[in-house]
């Protein structure tokens, strides 16, 4: 287990990095092919969900683990070869050591020059693999404090002074953290709304027909919702509101996270409703009024999920995209772990003395899973307009608009 969880989140981390490598932001064309990739990159993590539900479990349930487990490691090994393949034409980036470090000098060599006065001009030094591989980035007027950290106190070495680039760098993720930590509050209702929907599944009519639709397998509707809407959302949306925008995306980044983050909170209204519908019902509900939520987890996974993992690669500083891709994933399962601790905070909140809390009942139907919902759509409400706030005080540093729009739109995944 402790392998696995290894292998994946290095992966996580440095995927979705190689492939936006790929793309020259200042090339019209190719900055339309990034935005794109990172569709088609959540479509691919849908699509092996989708198939791994259907296929895996059965061989697992039918076959034996063994089985199972045997054609994954087939599977990974087959992954491993194609992309190896493909590496004599990857653009790589040179490493220009670990963005950590750098953060760290910057912050250190700062705190330490805290009682100097700035300069009225600093004194521009990089190092010759910055001015080789580093886009250069021009010194701005925000967290002056850190500029502190290229004064010349006659020193030299990382610890002792840092360049611009640096700064700049050091900089830029610290503007990203406001909207880090804003998001990862936003994204708390979504594992939530997933988990306690699957549940109420099992509790209706999970007959289509003579078909019978095992619990274990309703995580397929949302994902089947999600792989469908990015497809046409990547095909149809983006280049319509490409026209009308300017944008390379459609629409920005930022903009398209809050659309995720606003039907997560519709959802949770209609899965309130919907769950007082249910307990009330004479006869047993169908699985088809689950649908108008499943759909809007669809919405919420089509537009912030790929939106904040663009984002923050897009924004980061060239030696420092994976990092910021550790920091989407990081974010993903901070939110899910506040979403334990809002579990268990409304239980403890709502037990009283030998009666059990809302959510801990026998099952669903002695639950008061209707009240919660109501419940996480105001934290998801609360954590909506913080983030807008933070959204609208964010500059991005790469500006989305496509600088020269040619005549013919042609987009490829």
């Amino acid at each position: 287990m402790y392998i696995s969880a290894f292998g994946e989140g290095c992966m996580r981390a440095c995927l979705p990095s190689l492939g936006a490598d790929q793309f020259d932001h200042d090339d019209p064309s190719e900055s339309r092919q990034q935005s794109s990739f990172f569709n088609w990159y959540t479509f691919g993590i849908s699509f092996g969900g989708l198939a791994g539900l259907i296929s895996i479990v059965w061989l697992e349930n039918y076959k034996g683990w063994d089985i199972g487990l045997g054609l994954c490691a087939i599977l990974i090994l087959l992954g491993l070869l194609v992309f190896a393949a493909g590496l004599p034409f990857y653009r790589n980036q040179v490493p220009e050591g670990s963005p950590l470090t750098r953060i760290l000098q910057v912050l250190v060599v700062a705190f330490r020059n805290r009682r100097f006065e700035l300069p009225e001009e600093l004194e521009v030094r990089e190092s010759n693999a910055e001015q080789g591989s580093t886009k250069v980035l021009s010194q701005t007027n925000i967290l002056k404090f850190l500029d502190k950290a290229c004064i010349n106190r006659g020193k030299d070495g990382a610890w002792s002074r840092c360049s611009t680039v640096k700064v700049e760098e050091t900089k830029i993720v610290l503007r990203m953290l406001p909207l880090f930590i804003s998001s990862m509050i936003g994204y708390v209702s979504n594992p939530i709304i997933l988990t306690f929907t699957v549940q109420q599944g099992g509790m209706t009519n999970t007959r289509l027909g003579k078909i019978h639709i095992s619990p274990a397998t309703l995580f397929i509707i949302p994902i089947t919702f999600q792989t469908v809407m990015l497809a046409i959302y990547d095909r149809f949306i983006v280049p319509f509101l490409r026209k009308r925008t300017g944008y390379a995306s459609g629409i920005t980044h930022l903009q398209r996270i809050s659309l995720g983050f606003a039907s997560m909170i519709l959802a949770s209204v209609v899965a309130a409703m919907v769950e007082r519908k249910r307990k009330e019902a004479a006869v047993q509900m169908s699985l088809f009024w689950l649908t108008p939520q499943f759909f809007l987890l669809g919405v919420s996974d089509v537009t912030s999920f790929p939106g904040l993992l663009e984002f923050f690669n897009s924004e980061a500083p060239r030696g420092m995209k994976s990092i910021a891709t550790a920091l989407f994933w990081c974010e993903t399962g901070l939110a899910s772990l506040l979403a334990t601790f809002l579990v268990q905070g409304v239980n403890s909140a709502t037990r009283h003395g030998h009666k059990g809390g809302w959510l801990e009942g026998t099952s669903l139907n002695n639950s008061h899973l209707d009240l919660f919902y109501w419940v996480v759509a105001v934290v998801g409400l609360l954590g909506f307009l913080n983030y807008l706030y933070w959204a609208k005080k964010y500059v991005y540093q790469l500006d989305p608009r496509i600088i020269d729009e040619p005549s013919v739109d042609k987009d490829s995944p």
